[in-house]
């Protein structure tokens, strides 16, 4: 059992004294050891004997993802290259990958952190966990690997694909626990079915789920599905990878690891910190001696919840990510977030779990259509019924999000799937 009930259960008085002294010193060796770093805080007049309390943190500029292509590939590390020992990066789908390194010490924090989260979630040495994320430059694979090893788990690094191969070894080394994407956890249990398995064949229990977002209609589909548990957990690459928080037995949000990564709100057009309420999370890695960031704008929308859980943890809660500042949607002057649309879809029945997002332009004006698919070809013979659901998905959306939206019924099985994180969104505007 991983349990450090010193720093998970601590009191706010303490762990905000801890915070104050770790940020301190954060503040100081960025400036003294990232030249990106000096400049900033130069600019900005800020060294960590300026921060008095927690509330000074206003005072750091931010950080974001921009700085990390401006500073591609090694610009904002503190450590020189002798002492890193790993370096992960981002699928760079939208230029150059954004790149993390790693020291020794690092490796063993990341370890450590994403510890807690998979025994809060329930897992043990007594399990045997199929990793079915991909390896390599993608965090999320190493990151649960090197926890689950730490709490003793067996560890089965299957990676991503080779989906029969996966139902079978799952069957036949008797794997507990599932690591995956949200959508690839989905296609592998349609698969089983298809394959002729059911979820008594399997001593799966537990769905460490993460790359993705996965809205609390998909977890529900995929504890059907699977007859498990799923958990979520958060991080980024450029914050640690998955470690940053998770959840616990109770799934009333995902307990941040305070100690280290130190969490704000900002109204994401202003700037400003925000008390109460939605904001964009902003995270300080205040204890990386690789890539240290202050105040680095993760563009995800979510809230903080500062009450103790009923686990007995008093660590902060974030609720589950409800979609993201930069690939918000405008469509008529209505700000529309892709998971909106997914909570939607996936509480209508003879819905499969799958759809695509397309975005057009039609005179000089953005259009949005929702590819759908159905779940019962038996709707191809009756074009009454496949009328009826289409008639019912646009005014459910409607009703949700304030707009019409086009919405086209496909057969199943007709849309992509997905083995590592599910591209949803196909944009055909005139840029």
């Amino acid at each position: 059992m991983f349990w450090e009930k010193d720093i998970e259960t601590c009191s706010r008085g303490r762990l905000e004294e801890m915070q104050l002294e770790r940020l301190k010193k954060a503040v100081d060796y960025c400036y003294e050891n990232v030249g990106f770093y000096k400049n900033k805080l130069d600019d900005a007049g800020i060294k960590g004997e300026h921060i008095k309390h927690l509330d000074d943190i206003e005072k750091i500029p931010f950080t974001t993802k921009e700085d990390f292509r401006d500073n591609y590939p090694y610009g904002l590390l503190a450590r020189p290259m002798r002492d890193i020992v790993r370096i992960h990066a981002t699928s760079g789908t939208t230029g150059k990958p954004t790149v993390a390194g790693y020291t020794k010490n690092d490796i063993d924090m990341w370890a450590t952190v994403m510890a807690r989260i998979v025994v809060m979630s329930g897992a043990s040495n007594e399990d045997v966990a199929q990793i079915a994320f991909g390896y390599g430059l993608f965090t999320g694979a190493l990151g649960l690997h090197y926890a689950l090893e730490k709490i003793g788990a067996g560890i089965l690094p299957m990676s991503s694909g080779n989906t029969e191969k996966q139902l079978m070894l799952m069957k036949d080394f008797g794997s507990t626990i599932l690591v995956a994407t949200p959508s690839y956890a989905l296609y592998m249990g349609e698969s089983a079915r298809e394959l002729g398995y059911t979820p008594e064949d399997f001593k799966l229990r537990i769905g460490l789920l993460g790359s993705e977002p996965c809205s609390e209609e998909a977890r529900k589909k995929i504890e059907q599905l699977w007859g498990i548990d799923v958990y979520d957990n958060y991080g980024m690459c450029e914050l640690i990878g998955p470690g940053v928080s998770g959840e616990c037995l109770h799934k009333n949000g995902m307990h941040i690891n305070e100690d280290h990564f130190l969490p704000e709100l900002i109204n994401p057009e202003t700037k400003k910190r925000l008390k109460s309420g939605k904001g964009e999370l902003v995270i300080t890695a205040m204890t990386k001696e690789a890539l240290p960031l202050l105040r680095y704008r993760t563009k995800d929308i979510t809230e903080l919840n500062y009450n103790e859980c009923e686990c007995g943890r008093t660590l902060a809660r974030m609720s589950k990510i409800t979609g993201r500042s930069d690939d918000m949607l405008k469509i008529k002057g209505v700000n529309v977030f892709p998971s909106q649309i997914e909570s939607v879809l996936l509480s209508i029945p003879n819905i499969a779990p799958h759809y695509q997002i397309v975005l057009t332009t039609e005179n000089y004006y953005d259009k949005i259509e929702i590819k759908v698919e159905f779940s019962d070809a038996g709707l191809l013979e009756r074009y009454s019924d496949l009328e009826k659901l289409q008639e019912l998905i646009s005014y459910k959306l409607k009703s949700s999000i304030g707009i019409d939206i086009k919405v086209s019924l496909v057969a199943p099985k007709s849309l992509e799937r997905f083995m590592g994180k599910a591209k949803r969104i196909e944009d055909l505007r005139k840029k």
